[in-house]
């Protein structure tokens, strides 16, 4: 079986049925059994309480019952789609975000860290940050916030778990890398949160599949469990690279994947 819940509408067309068959088409060629809609919660309007800032405000465009209206649509006609949502976490907004998720219908929320503090971190406009930083203390950062992510226990899995890497920069020091993912690992365990292995990575600057295989090992040797998603913002990206992302998983030993409904998860076996 395969999945692909990381998937997104409004950056590149509407919320309606015709494109949405467009992804599905997509998703059937590919093989892909479960299949799922998350939109960026930055998106819309009633999250303005959980993240604020210059760029975001300028893309917060939507209103909440407009992806619900959607959603009902769908569920009208019976199509096999998934009701997700990628929520910027953002520490100190713990409660915020707890409001808005549960009062929605969700069967999957996705939770991702793409601002320290005002950086982007994954933004074209805030690449040469990575020049004028302390990398260490860069990820350092970033994997604080992917830990208490986890111990607020808010999300069913993290989205690209080492987006800090989409650039490239990478700390030389193996050592104090691995030691930034043990922690993370360990944080996964206790919380009993999932990861997704995002082929998205292969469309990225650094051109690999988030996670690194050794952190994606040390997930497997604690019991985290996976999902396989594209992140996808095209009917085109569906299921991306899907055959290397097996691979990966099938390698470090994964057999099963997790499947999503609301908001409780079940494992399945890996096709």
């Amino acid at each position: 079986m395969l999945t692909d819940y990381h998937v997104h509408m409004a950056e590149t067309g509407t919320f309606s049925l015709e494109y949405i068959h467009e992804y599905l088409a997509s998703a059937r060629s590919k093989g892909i059994e479960e299949f799922g809609i998350s939109e960026h919660a930055y998106f819309f309007q009633e999250t303005n309480k959980i993240l604020s800032n210059p760029w975001v405000e300028n893309r917060r465009t939507l209103h909440f019952q407009d992806y619900l209206a959607f959603f009902e649509d769908i569920k009208k006609l019976k199509l096999p789609v998934k009701m997700g949502i990628e929520m910027d976490y953002t520490p100190g907004k713990e409660a915020e975000m707890a409001e808005f998720l549960d009062q929605h219908p969700f069967d999957y929320v996705i939770g991702s860290v793409h601002w320290i503090r005002e950086w982007g971190i994954d933004l074209d406009i805030y690449k040469e940050e990575y020049e004028k930083r302390d990398l260490k203390q860069a990820y350092r950062d970033y994997y604080d916030q992917i830990i208490t992510l986890a111990e607020s226990k808010l999300f069913s899995f993290v989205g690209h778990i080492d987006l800090i890497k989409i650039f490239g920069y990478k700390p030389e020091d193996q050592a104090f890398v691995e030691g930034e993912y043990d922690r993370v690992v360990q944080a996964l365990a206790e919380n009993d949160t999932c990861i997704e292995i995002s082929t998205a990575g292969l469309r990225k600057p650094v051109g690999e599949i988030y996670p690194d295989p050794l952190l994606l090992q040390k997930c497997f040797d604690a019991g985290v469990g996976i999902v396989i998603n594209s992140d996808a913002h095209a009917p085109k990206h569906v299921g991306y690279a899907y055959s290397e992302a097996i691979q990966l998983a099938k390698k470090v030993g994964y057999t099963e994947i997790q499947t999503f409904e609301k908001r409780q998860r079940q494992a399945v076996p890996l096709g």
